[in-house]
């Protein structure tokens, strides 16, 4: 296994993890007098989704770049 897949691999990990805290922070009480009052959920549970989503792109970049062609 090269190198660039051993560190994408712990990114994938992180924006895995990242997206499920956001998701947690989504539903928390705080989101929900958020969303009450401004009519959108905390600026954290939005940065941590986006943070996550874009950990997995690039987690999933790194392993799938560079793969052998088939021929």
């Amino acid at each position: 296994m090269s190198t660039n897949k051993l560190i994408a691999l712990p990114i994938l990990a992180l924006g895995v993890v990242l997206v499920i805290f956001g998701v947690s922070a989504l539903d928390s009480f705080s989101s929900d007098v958020s969303r009450f009052f401004t009519g959108s959920p905390t600026d954290k549970s939005i940065w941590l989704m986006i943070g996550g989503v874009a950990a997995i792109v690039v987690g999933l970049f790194g392993l799938l770049r560079g793969q052998p062609k088939l021929r």
